[in-house]
């Protein structure tokens, strides 16, 4: 049986609304339960035809250092090719591809429509499509932590975790660091996970 690979993905944007506002960048890093990391993909995109900024989050913007959007704005990409860039990037990773975020129910919604509008993929394709992106409905990477170390989950966050758990990769809302970094904690979430389970 083909080994599992963990498809960690974070995103930036210009406000909640996928269509109304747009995904500024996507970056996953691909990682097998044992932390074998399988390739990187990280891209910033063009906004969508007729999208607005939500002025609260791009005000929310210019109040973090200047390389946090300029990370996010720098050398867009037309959308329809970074999306299918993506799709043959993860359709290389092997056989069975799970798609991971923090959490799944903000970037994987935002991920998902990309998907579905500039692509014939979707993070979760029904029971007869042959042709699947990803092996599953996707995770929630802060619902696991949550789980693992019994947190409220109504006011749980994955960074009130150790430094240690995300590999000591700073959370800088660029989205390729922020993908390596939760990478680093879903590996520790799992191997945490298996040593409580075989105790």
């Amino acid at each position: 049986m083909a080994e599992r690979v963990y498809v960690v993905t974070d995103i930036e944007v210009d406000g909640f609304v996928p269509g109304a506002n747009s995904m500024l960048s996507l970056a996953s890093v691909a990682v097998t339960a044992d932390g074998e990391q399988v390739g990187e993909f990280e891209a910033v995109l063009a906004g969508l035809p007729g999208a607005q900024p939500d002025p609260q989050v791009w005000a929310w913007f210019h109040t973090q250092p200047p390389e946090v959007l300029a990370a996010a704005t720098t050398d867009p990409q037309p959308v329809a090719g970074v999306m299918a860039d993506y799709v043959a990037w993860v359709k290389g990773l092997g056989e069975e591809r799970e798609f991971v975020a923090s959490p799944l129910g903000f970037d994987g919604h935002y991920v998902d429509h990309y998907l579905r509008r500039f692509t014939p993929h979707a993070i979760c394709e029904g029971l007869y499509v042959d042709d699947r992106l990803f092996h599953g409905p996707g995770l929630c990477l802060k619902s696991l932590a949550c789980g693992l170390v019994g947190g409220d989950p109504a006011t749980f966050s994955v960074h009130t975790l150790p430094r240690e758990w995300f590999g000591e990769v700073p959370h800088t809302h660029r989205a390729i660091d922020d993908a390596r970094g939760y990478a680093h904690l879903l590996v520790e979430v799992l191997r945490r996970s298996r040593e409580r389970a075989s105790a």
